[in-house]
């Protein structure tokens, strides 16, 4: 739009890249500056006069995903003809379309008039995988896309590719495509899915898949299941145990690093007539250690007589250890004395220093400001300087203001971001401190932070805190 030839997006960047391509040439035309000569057709696809878009329409270069992007314009002889060319593309190359567009059809599919695309590429899609073969059976898609439309494996081989789409939204797309089609799912091979996929809602898909299948109790896809990554798979692994048969394999279970896991372990234990509890007593007697889920799992159970042994464990040598022995004792709302809280958040480990600050938040009212104040030194660890910003945000008042504005300049991005959100949502008024601060001392951290307004917001806080300032 400057001059210069530019270039489309290259073949699979991705939706959001186009639509964003089609977003910013549509938004710099409407500044007046004129088209580069000749101006290639992406750039002449994305123009706001309609009768250009149009007849970009026309050229044989023109990319298939501003094609799609244009089957949902505002102008009916634009939207038309961006149609009628999509319908022509997918009868003569289905293969290759499918793959290219699918991503991108399901996000036009959102917008006011892009009923129709996604209609059709769900049809399309549809009609293969009532045609064709399970995907399961099918060998691993060609190199390149293309061909006529047939019901074949190669075709099939579509449905197979979107399977392993970067993209999360056609990954699910094409799992509920592929689930719905003629045959029986394989329960190992929905397994395997299960696992290897890092979106959960895609997982729930092929775990429900796996485990309503014929097969669903053998080993093999138990096994998958109670290996995933994600806690949701894992967990209706763990629950499918009971069905199979094997209910007294949850004891293995009962220390999984996820909450939703050791829930369903400790409900299968229990089933099968089992001690959950003292297993977990067991677990955090273990002369080789305990694990931190282990004493979780043990403050998940809520016995009274565990409080004193999660108490011994805050001083364990183990980092994990203490931070999971004090996130149990908070969760029970067990007692801890604050000087015991408050030399935690020098604690080496940084889930230490955490658990303790929240924990010391119901009590921050009592705590000394300067203690914390102290900990604000950008030259300490960062995890004491945040459970310390953390303790003096809860506080509120002109502590919370002063390590704000000591933090306005972090290292640490997240750190720095909050502080300047303390600083910018401060009224900036005397009467809100409750005589904590006077006008100078306003003034002066106002003066320190100024960079973070502009001048009408900086005038409208001087002009709260008196002539003086």
């Amino acid at each position: 739009m400057e001059g210069r030839a530019a270039a489309a997006p290259p073949p699979g960047a991705g939706p959001d890249v186009w639509l964003a391509f089609a977003e910013h040439i549509r938004s710099r035309a409407h500044d007046g500056r004129p088209l580069p000569v000749p101006a290639p057709p992406a750039l002449r696809l994305c123009h706001p006069r309609g009768w250009i878009r149009e007849a970009a329409l026309a050229e044989p270069e023109a990319p298939v995903e501003l094609v799609a992007v244009l089957t949902t314009d505002w102008a009916a002889p634009v939207r038309d003809r961006a149609r009628a060319r999509m319908e022509r593309t997918l009868h003569a190359q289905p293969q290759a379309t499918l793959r290219a567009v699918t991503p991108l059809a399901l996000r036009l599919g959102r917008r006011h008039r892009g009923d129709w695309i996604l209609a059709r590429f769900q049809d399309a899609l549809r009609r293969q995988a009532q045609a064709a073969t399970p995907w399961w059976h099918l060998p691993a898609p060609p190199a390149a896309g293309g061909g006529e439309w047939a019901p074949d494996g190669t075709t099939a081989a579509v449905l197979a590719g979107l399977l392993d789409s970067p993209d999360r939204q056609t990954r699910q797309f094409a799992v509920r495509l592929a689930l719905a089609g003629p045959g029986r799912a394989d329960a190992v091979e929905c397994a395997r899915r299960a696992a290897a996929e890092p979106d959960p809602a895609t997982a729930a898909l092929w775990t429900d898949a796996a485990l309503a299948a014929p097969g669903s109790e053998d080993d093999a896809v138990i096994g998958v299941l109670t290996g995933a990554r994600i806690p949701a798979v894992r967990a209706a692994g763990v629950t499918a145990l009971r069905r199979a048969g094997r209910a007294a394999e949850g004891v293995t279970h009962l220390a999984d690093g996820s909450g939703l896991v050791r829930a369903c372990a400790r409900r299968l234990v229990g089933q099968d007539g089992g001690d959950a509890h003292g297993h977990y007593r067991w677990l955090v007697f273990d002369p080789a250690g305990p694990s931190p889920h282990a004493v979780a799992g043990l403050a998940e159970c809520g016995r009274e007589e565990d409080t004193d042994l999660l108490r011994r464990l805050v001083a364990h040598p183990a980092g994990p250890v203490r931070a999971a022995a004090l996130a149990g004792l908070r969760r029970r709302e067990a007692a801890v004395a604050d000087s015991v809280l408050l030399a935690l958040l020098d604690d080496p480990a940084p889930a230490v220093a955490r658990e303790a600050s929240l924990a010391l938040l119901p009590a921050v009212r009592r705590l000394d400001p300067s203690y914390l104040a102290e900990r604000l030194d950008v030259r300490g660890p960062l995890h004491v300087r945040r459970a310390a910003f953390r303790l003096l945000r809860a506080r509120g008042g002109i502590h919370a203001l002063r390590a704000a504005v000591a933090l306005i300049d972090d290292w640490h991005p997240r750190t720095r971001m909050t502080a300047r959100a303390v600083v910018c949502a401060c009224p900036w008024h005397p009467a809100e401190f409750g005589g904590e601060a006077d006008t100078a001392e306003l003034a002066a951290l106002l003066k320190r932070s100024a960079k973070l307004f502009d001048d009408y917001g900086l005038g409208v806080r001087r002009n709260r805190l008196g002539p003086r300032s």
